[in-house]
């Protein structure tokens, strides 16, 4: 393999005779060739596509008519995509726009009209510099964080930006998010950004415990303390000593088991069952929940003390369905890894399928994405992925509808609890209370019907 063939390549010039002659030169030599008119659509095309290497023409005939259009473009793909190389295609006019643009970050510049041996050259040369530069090619793992966590949405990028202030330091961090949204990827980035990444990295799934188990796996036990006891354990905490403690799904854990897991944070200390003898613990404490922290806070389910005990600061992972395009770079990345998996060819996305991710509110979160794509590769009967084969699994269709069920029950209960505190303000006064309610006093009588009030 050439070191074209290993290129995925993005041309974007208005001359449309430019574009074909491009693309029937490359299509054989590199391995993606994709091409556009449209300026204004390129930071879809980057982040569809993902290309090594950039043409860019100089001038298009667009509203701004300034002759630096090419400058003002650089500059805005330097900002979505810093490793892409740019190579600019210019007039003997622009020559020292051109130049400026060298100054600006492009890799090199191109003369219209040139020769195809040269246009070769330059994207050989392009390529080497980005090597030289230790810029990873599309074939290599493109990687924001210490984790493959891949995002690109504004949404993502206030993540990564509170990721690596948060990580360094020894503050505990409660996660939050959805199921499927990658909580867990970024508990392990934090550890791998943090001063304890050469130490213990511990991960326990709380809400999966039983409160047996929940003290024997945390706070270890000694020898006969229960039935099973054989022998003396260290628990989960102890071994996370000096490194970092992960607690998934802490929102999930019993009263009970917040106050004693609330007595180990506060003393530093943990003692294991069938003994009196207190173990010193240095830890980090990093925690996941899919709970809503407003939903979390209520004193009936989760202990207040115990929330400012975990949450010096938190982080909330982002839905897909609010990630927008993150959505196809997702997508593709699935595809390689299933590929590879069930030694498919290269496959590709018809634009009614893109369509259909695109709209999908992804119940299930990254999580569903994935179950489709890997889906869809192994039934997939060409290399080209259609909309028949994007299938959303049924389960989470059906919590979509439990969500929605609940919602509707929420408000319901707000209602009702609203009507209820305004008629007793008013002592039964109806038409005081729906003036206040907003409501004519026909409608205030058939909610309170509704409610059996």
């Amino acid at each position: 393999m050439t070191n074209l063939q290993r290129l995925s390549v993005l041309v974007v010039d208005d001359d449309k005779d430019v574009l074909t002659a491009v693309r029937f030169l490359l299509k054989p030599e590199v391995k993606q060739i994709v091409t556009d008119t449209n300026p204004e659509n390129l930071r879809k095309l980057l982040t569809e596509n993902r290309p090594d290497i950039l043409l860019l023409d100089m001038n298009f005939n667009s509203s701004m008519n300034t002759g630096n259009e090419g400058l003002y473009w650089l500059r805005q793909i330097k900002t979505w995509d810093s490793k892409v190389q740019v190579i600019m295609i210019t007039a003997y006019a622009d020559i020292d726009l051109a130049v400026q643009c060298l100054k600006e970050g492009a890799a090199d510049f191109l003369v219209k009209p040139w020769h195809n041996e040269q246009l070769l050259r330059t994207l050989s040369e392009a390529f080497e510099k980005q090597m030289s530069a230790g810029i990873k090619t599309s074939d290599q793992a493109d990687k924001k964080t210490p984790l493959e966590i891949i995002g690109e949405s504004e949404a993502m990028q206030n993540l990564f930006y509170k990721l690596e202030k948060i990580a360094p330091t020894d503050a505990n961090v409660l996660i939050l998010g959805e199921n499927g949204t990658g909580k867990d990827l970024i508990a392990q980035s934090i550890y791998q950004l943090s001063l304890r990444k050469d130490k213990p990295y511990i991960k326990v799934d709380v809400g999966a415990l039983t409160d047996t188990l929940f003290e024997s796996e945390l706070f270890g036990h000694k020898k006969g303390s229960f039935t099973d006891a054989r022998e003396d354990r260290m628990g989960l905490i102890e071994a996370a000593n000096e490194g970092t403690l992960f607690l998934d799904e802490i929102g999930n854990i019993a009263l009970q088991q917040q106050a004693k897991l609330l007595t180990v944070l506060q003393n530093r200390q943990v003692t294991r069952l069938g003994t009196n003898t207190p173990v010193p613990v240095n830890l980090r404490l990093l925690s996941a929940t899919n709970v809503p922290l407003a939903e979390l806070s209520n004193e009936r389910r989760f202990r207040k003390d115990l929330i400012y005990r975990i949450n010096t600061v938190e982080l909330t992972v982002p839905p897909l369905r609010e990630r927008g395009h993150d959505i196809l770079l997702l997508t593709n990345h699935f595809l390689k890894i299933y590929e590879q998996k069930y030694l498919k060819s290269e496959l590709k996305l018809a634009e009614n399928a893109k369509t259909k991710l695109m709209q999908h509110t992804y119940p299930g979160n990254v999580r569903e994405l994935q179950y489709a794509i890997e889906r869809a590769v192994i039934m997939a009967d060409s290399d080209m992925l259609k909309v028949e084969d994007i299938v959303f699994s049924p389960i989470e269709q059906k919590n979509e509808s439990k969500q929605l069920s609940q919602i509707k029950s929420n408000l319901e209960d707000l209602e009702r609890e609203a009507i209820l505190q305004v008629v007793d303000k008013y002592q039964g006064n109806i038409t005081k209370a729906a003036k206040e309610l907003g409501l004519t006093r026909a409608a205030l009588y058939r909610r309170l019907e509704k409610y059996d009030m």
